[in-house]
């Protein structure tokens, strides 16, 4: 049987190109036993039909505010009250605005405003409204009020242009509602897990920065992985081409020094997973110019040390979370270098993968790993990432068990 039987999601569906992505999500709800009420806006009933919306969920759709039949009852009052989750599919820019700032004109926001449920939202939108400083705002303030984001993702859209604004697909959304509505029931609720994902930028000037190919891919299973036990799950990432997993906390920084400070005021936690490819160089001295070219050749470039993120944690003292694991990315004497890591950097457990070219890690989606702990070494892969990232976090919900 389904996770998802017999709940009730309550769809809110906005006024964008991406609404006839709420056909299928409906569609797959509806297969997996789910009730599924809908909301849409006016503007909502432009891109799909009511009467289709109706046929697919069997069920009335709600799209006036001041409907004299429904209001008797509350009707705002009572649809969000006999959900199990509110979903936002698609979460147009001015949706997102309106429930950010607390505006409440029609039934949608009204009822976003009234409902006391989890709230899940599918953005999706034109690149440069999602890139708008104003939508990154009104994002960040829903994240703080407890909303849960699913994408957007990145690819090509109705308008011609390319880039992220496209809304999660609807089987992702699905995973999504699952997660929000089962993570809760795991091994790790009450328990706070810190990860690390992604790449760092180290700037050289304002249009020129060192990196790696880091996908965060592995980061962003484990953290979903982590959310589904039930954890509090805080991810700390660099700059990457990935979707936030549902019912995650997300914390965007570019360099190592914005992470390592990230990561301390995320303390104390129970568990901490330092899966991000950070740099460990940084140009010294930052142009607050671009560097142009002038006849004399090559610039020459002073580094100065990262600090040692995984390090640093781990020999917090007080504040040393109970777990500590580290990831070993190497491309050549693997485990050797894996167990001196281990001994550095103080931590409990490294992760040692090879990130040889041939080996296609970085932006792939297996991954072979070693399990590496002062008692031994545990071999697994070739798997999916999104199966280490289960293996991994049902490993250490087992060693945190128990502990207060």
């Amino acid at each position: 049987m389904s996770k998802l039987a017999d709940k009730t999601i309550l769809l809110i569906i906005s006024g964008g190109i991406a609404a006839y992505k709420s056909l299928e999500l409906i569609r797959l709800l509806k297969t997996a036993g789910v009730r599924v009420r809908v909301i849409m806006t006016r503007a909502a009933k432009e891109f799909v039909s009511p009467l289709t919306v109706a046929s697919l969920t069997g069920e009335k759709v709600h799209d006036e505010l001041f409907n004299l039949t429904d209001e008797i009852e509350m009707g705002h009052i009572e649809l969000s009250r006999a959900a199990d989750l509110l979903v936002v599919a698609p979460a147009t820019a001015d949706l997102m605005a309106k429930m950010a700032h607390g505006h409440a004109d029609d039934l949608a926001s009204t009822t976003l405003l009234a409902t006391d449920k989890q709230v899940l939202i599918a953005p999706a939108m034109n690149v440069r409204m999602w890139t708008h400083a104003a939508t990154a705002r009104n994002l960040a303030k829903l994240k703080r009020d407890g909303a849960l984001v699913i994408g957007p993702n990145e690819g090509e859209m109705a308008c011609g242009e390319f880039g992220p604004g496209r809304m999660a697909e609807p089987a992702e959304i699905v995973v999504a509602i699952e997660t929000a509505l089962t993570s809760k029931t795991g091994a790790l609720v009450g328990k706070k897990v810190l990860i690390t994902a992604g790449p760092t930028r180290e700037a050289i000037d304002p249009v020129r920065y060192i990196s790696n190919h880091s996908s965060g891919k592995q980061g962003y299973a484990i953290a979903e992985a982590a959310a589904r036990l039930g954890a509090d799950v805080a991810l700390v990432s660099g700059p990457v081409e990935v979707p936030a997993p549902a019912g995650v906390r997300m914390v965007a920084v570019q360099s190592a020094v914005d992470m390592l400070a990230a990561c301390e005021r995320e303390l104390p936690c129970d568990i901490a997973i330092f899966a991000a490819a950070v740099a460990d160089w940084r140009v010294a001295d930052e142009a607050t110019q671009k560097i142009k070219k002038d006849g004399k050749g090559v610039p020459a470039l002073k580094f100065v040390e990262n600090p040692d993120i995984l390090k640093t944690i781990a020999k917090r003292g007080s504040q040393r979370p109970g777990l500590v694991v580290g990831f070993a990315a190497e491309t050549e004497n693997l485990i050797e270098n894996a167990r001196d890591k281990l001994s550095k950097k103080g931590c409990d457990l490294i992760v040692a993968n090879d990130v040889s070219k041939d080996k296609n890690v970085f932006g792939g989606d297996q991954n072979s790993v070693h399990l590496v702990t002062a008692s031994g070494v545990d071999n697994w892969g070739p798997l999916s990432k999104h199966d280490v990232a289960q293996r991994l976090m049902g490993r250490l919900a087992s060693l945190v068990k128990g502990q207060p």
